[in-house]
């Protein structure tokens, strides 16, 4: 009998403790957990824009550094644009064939502003007429002017010592390349205009390096 009221007491308080209600910190804490999953979650679409916005903010600041670092490796053209350009004085003014001629002697190579503002030699033949190409005056060996010695009858480089026949074509190094061609023509209007030489260079008979 003693054994029998012991089990039945035993059975009696663990039913009674299954129904007890659960201790109040028990409760908060399941409750901050839920909360605190709710704010964490973010649905798809937002997380596609913000990495939509962090790829592009890092695309726009690579760009801003890598391209000028790239450009540097490719030097500006000598040569030109891609139409004519009238030819112009030191001031800015633009250059009149007969005008310009008038105020030449045969032999006279002087410079006017060319393609891109580029200094570009005008050679008036012996005839007094226009040689039907110009000169970029930009030395082929590290960017001088490169000033007209009629004298020696040659372009003479003062910075390296390159020299240049009256074509343009190289006499002495350093310099490895002849001096740039520009057409030159006289518009409708008496203009002198510059415009691109894109053909074979008569000097070397090849591909011409400033295109």
């Amino acid at each position: 009998m003693k054994l029998l009221s012991v089990v039945t007491a035993l059975l009696s308080t663990s039913a009674a403790l299954g129904f007890a209600p659960a201790p109040m910190g028990a409760n908060r804490v399941a409750t901050s957990l839920n909360a605190g999953a709710d704010e964490l979650y973010i649905d798809q679409d937002r997380r596609n824009i913000m990495n939509l916005i962090l790829v592009g903010s890092a695309g726009v600041t690579v760009a801003g550094l890598g391209l000028p670092y790239i450009y540097f490796f490719f030097p500006p053209s000598a040569g030109g644009g891609g139409g004519g350009v009238s030819a112009k004085d030191a001031l800015g003014n633009d250059l009149f064939a007969k005008d310009y001629l008038d105020s030449k002697l045969a032999g006279d190579r002087s410079l006017a502003q060319g393609l891109k503002g580029d200094a570009t030699y005008l050679i008036v033949k012996e005839d007094k007429t226009l040689e039907s190409y110009g000169l970029n005056a930009v030395c082929t060996h590290l960017g001088c002017v490169v000033p007209w010695s009629a004298p020696n009858n040659k372009f003479m480089c003062p910075c390296h010592g390159s020299q240049y026949a009256p074509t343009g074509a190289v006499v002495r190094g350093p310099a490895p390349l002849p001096l740039a061609l520009a057409h030159c023509e006289t518009a409708e209007d008496g203009k002198i205009v510059f415009s691109p030489w894109t053909e074979t260079d008569f000097r070397t008979d090849g591909k011409p390096w400033w295109n």
